[in-house]
């Protein structure tokens, strides 16, 4: 490979993931969009810990947070999670306050790696103020809510292993390559193999 070449933009390349990357971040970073994309790119399985747990229940993650509260989903979730973590290395997208528990983030960060999706608020908001499928958000005032929920879990998702910036100008293919790249800089994580 050149010097100038891009490892993504050759298509020739094939990747070996060794363990499985945990997308994490606040709702609208891209988690699931993203992960697809990544997914498809490395040749893997793409795995989301909310579909899972709906799945599971037969019920959307706003009607578990209605019926049976926050807690009992975040139970649900810690669960599914270390579930997935034990299968074969994939991608796996998860919830928004997932990587808040201190259980999930030891585990993801022994088993796999945790890949923070830094968007900014105003990203943020202009991605999720349409759509109300985030529990989180039925609030009289969604916006300082996102907000609030922003200053509150950015400490947090800076522990992440590894981060990759999201701008509003990067398609999700070029998302996608972003945190392969990122990826590449690890090589306990993701290497390139002979095609």
């Amino acid at each position: 490979m050149s010097e100038n070449q891009h490892p993504v933009e050759d298509t020739k390349l094939r990747y070996r993931l060794k363990k499985t990357v945990v997308m994490v971040g606040m709702m609208g970073a891209g988690k699931t969009a993203v992960g697809k994309a990544l997914a498809a790119k490395l040749a893997v399985d793409f795995l989301d810990s909310d579909a899972e747990i709906e799945a599971a229940a037969d019920r959307t993650i706003a009607e578990i947070f209605t019926r049976d509260g926050e807690p009992f989903f975040r139970d649900k979730e810690s669960k599914v999670i270390s579930r997935l973590l034990g299968g074969h290395p994939c991608i796996l997208s998860t919830g928004g306050g997932a990587y808040l528990s201190e259980v999930n983030r030891a585990e993801i960060s022994a088993v796999g790696v945790a890949v923070w999706l830094d968007a900014d608020l105003s990203l943020l908001w202009s991605r999720v103020k349409s759509k109300d499928t985030r529990p989180l958000l039925r609030t009289d005032n969604p916006h300082q809510t996102l907000s609030d929920l922003f200053d509150a879990r950015v400490p947090t998702y800076a522990l992440a292993d590894l981060r990759v910036k999201s701008l509003p100008e990067y398609a999700v293919t070029d998302m996608a390559d972003q945190v392969i790249e990122t990826l590449l800089t690890r090589p306990d994580v993701l290497e390139v193999v002979d095609a």
